[in-house]
């Protein structure tokens, strides 16, 4: 399909049986010599798990490498607060597991709405992931002859989730960490903390080079590269709050979109059913609280409405564990997206606990009465520590509250098979793309979809794509590269000069409950286009009152929040947008007027069985839409049935 800018969405998804699709692409690539590898530079953005490892594998074959993050050290890119653990295909419990089974258990996760032969490879590689990992020193848990142990995660019969207690992420971070740090040692990587990424320069169609701005001294500059690679994670805090760290944003992908990256799927958003619930008019973001607590853990709530008795006076009869109820085949480990809406639809209909009625009980009693309380602590020590820390309440003797938050977005920029977007030569990795989730991502996939990516894909297809073009020599004196900062410039300019009376707190705050109200875990046709009539009267009044004090030539974090957020304004429309197009429900996208007679999602497979990228046409222009059809070769896609 050709687009009106002339870019194509070519998926260039290799001939032939699924199995043998990556290796015959794998032979199929171009190759750099080795000599040759040192000529070319490469940027990277973003030090998360996807980042870090992309950046130090690159440079781990020899090309030149600058690596990018806004944090003041890449170990403390969002990765970090992963908690349950990384799938991969082992089966070293002997329980069934396989590539084919994780392949099937990830495309049925994301209710078929992702590339059949992008899910294959992630399943295909996972298993290499583990083995990078141990020789890294990852700590992974253990059974009590030193083999690696496994849990079970939501959507899956099988327990193939390897994991370090409730830190994995953090661990994980840590040997990529470690990997790129060697290479930085070298002088291969040059490292770039406290610099974030404002606009992307485009030169003769082909990413050349991005524009930054050093978040302590103010400072411009552009850096010029013969490929781009973006791991910046994705834009849950669209929503104000989410389980995100406050500053992950959508800026870097938002930017890019702007000027020719398509965006895909941007209304699949994540939510997590097991979060702290709000607790307060002033909380500034959420707390996820594991899906492996679901392994022991019992969800339920009293059978009586409005029911304020604590609940160790709540007989077991007078308990309902609607999962177990529901979805007797998977019960507590039921995906993510039906989990959540379980809890919602029990808190709607006034089941709910707590003094706001927005939780349900997550209960250990019996896990601790079967395995005893040591066993429970080995497992989720840190976890029960941080609940406790955080509400005041031993989840060792009282149930856990928890109702689900937004946790992580599917959406991203499109990509094609080798992650490289509509525009040649930037390549997106991780969160930021929107290639293997489909509409839900199964719980301890994203880890591995980082890690995938980095060590595993990028390492390939931008040496193909390095291979086979021919780059002119370009510096920071062209054209582009001068507009791109004078444009950067500009716009930081324009929100230090508005000087109204409003924060940049408070309208992210307005635009997140709108988001959640109507483009949250569920929607609706009037609640969808409410929010488009609203957003852009909320980014008016932003352009006219917003306050930003300080000035552009030193730290301020005032500056940094409002340009991110003046992106949220105007992505929110295009989620929205997206979402209201898309008119069937299909895992995390509910849209409340089609659902099955008992409430579950209900696709449409005849109309949406496609890939919507979405292309920016100007500021005054409706955003383009361009279908890229999904066609299932190995699996047919089905009712997604978790009963």
């Amino acid at each position: 399909m050709t687009t009106a800018t002339g870019a194509r969405l070519d998926a260039r998804i290799p001939s032939g049986p699924l199995p043998q699709k990556w290796d015959r692409r794998k032979f199929e690539m171009k190759l750099v010599n080795p000599a040759n590898k040192r000529k070319y530079h490469v940027l990277v953005v973003g030090s998360g798990l996807a980042g870090a490892s992309a950046a130090a594998s690159l440079a781990e074959l020899g090309y030149g490498v600058d690596c990018f993050c806004y944090q003041d050290s890449a170990r403390r890119a969002h990765s970090i607060a992963a908690q349950g653990g990384i799938n991969a295909a082992k089966n070293y419990q002997n329980d069934g597991d396989s590539v084919q089974r994780l392949f099937y258990d990830t495309l049925k996760g994301g209710d078929f709405r992702a590339r059949e032969a992008n899910v294959y490879r992630l399943a295909q590689v996972s298993a290499a992931i583990i083995d990078q990992c141990v020789a890294q020193g990852v700590p992974f848990a253990r059974e009590y002859g030193g083999t690696l142990a496994n849990r079970s995660f939501g959507g899956a019969q099988v327990s193939r989730t390897f994991y370090a207690r409730g830190q994995t992420g953090q661990q994980l971070l840590i040997g990529a960490y470690q990997a790129l740090s060697r290479q930085i040692g070298l002088g291969k990587v040059h490292m770039h903390e406290r610099t974030e990424m404002l606009d992307l320069v485009v030169v003769d169609g082909r990413a050349r080079g991005i524009v930054t701005r050093d978040l302590v001294s103010g400072a411009i500059k552009t850096w010029v590269g013969d490929a781009v690679v973006l791991a910046t994670g994705g834009y849950g805090n669209i929503y104000f709050l989410s389980t995100n760290a406050v500053g992950c944003n959508v800026t870097a992908t938002f930017r890019a979109w702007k000027k020719g990256a398509f965006f895909g799927n941007p209304c699949f958003t994540q939510i997590h059913p097991t979060c702290i619930p709000v607790h307060g008019e002033h909380q500034s973001k959420l707390t996820l609280m594991s899906e492996s607590l679901r392994n022991d853990g019992r969800i339920w709530v009293p059978k009586q409405k409005r029911d304020q008795r604590p609940p160790s006076q709540i007989p077991e009869n007078e308990r309902d564990y609607y999962l177990e109820r529901k979805y007797p085949s998977f019960g507590n480990l039921s995906p993510r997206d039906i989990a959540s809406r379980a809890a919602k639809q029990a808190c709607d209909e006034g089941h709910g606990v707590g003094e706001s009625g927005l939780g349900v009980y997550l209960d250990f009693a019996e896990a601790i009465q079967r395995l005893g309380r040591n066993v429970i602590e080995q497992r989720y020590g840190n976890l029960f520590q941080m609940y406790e820390h955080i509400t005041g309440e031993d989840p060792y003797k009282v149930p856990m509250r928890i109702y689900p938050a937004v946790h992580y977005t599917m959406g991203g920029l499109w990509v094609d098979y080798h992650l490289m977007s509509t525009i040649p030569g930037l390549f997106v990795l991780g969160e930021a793309n929107f290639s293997d989730h489909g509409a839900n991502r199964l719980g301890a996939s994203a880890l591995m979809q980082g890690l995938a990516d980095g060590y595993f894909v990028i390492p390939y297809t931008i040496g193909d794509y390095l291979a086979s073009t021919k780059l002119d020599k370009v510096s920071g004196d062209h054209a582009e590269f001068r507009q791109s900062a004078a444009a950067v410039r500009d716009g930081i300019a324009k929100l230090l000069a508005v000087r109204g009376k409003r924060t940049v707190m408070s309208f992210h705050r307005q635009l997140g409950r709108l988001m959640w109200d109507h483009c949250g875990m569920a929607r609706n046709d009037a609640g969808l286009k409410k929010a488009l009539q609203e957003i852009p009267a909320i980014r008016d009044e932003f352009w006219r009152n917003v306050n930003v004090l300080g000035d552009g030539e030193s730290l301020n974090q005032a500056l940094e929040r409002a340009g991110r957020v003046a992106d949220f304004l105007e992505f929110g429309e295009l989620m929205c947008r997206d979402a209201l197009e898309r008119r069937e429900s299909c895992g995390g996208h509910f849209r409340a007027e089609f659902q099955t007679p008992d409430g579950e999602a209900q696709r449409d497979d005849a109309n949406f069985t496609h890939v919507s990228a979405w292309e920016y046409a100007g500021p005054d222009a409706a955003p383009v839409l361009h279908k890229e059809p999904l066609v299932f070769e190995e699996v047919q896609p089905s009712r997604r049935s978790y009963k």
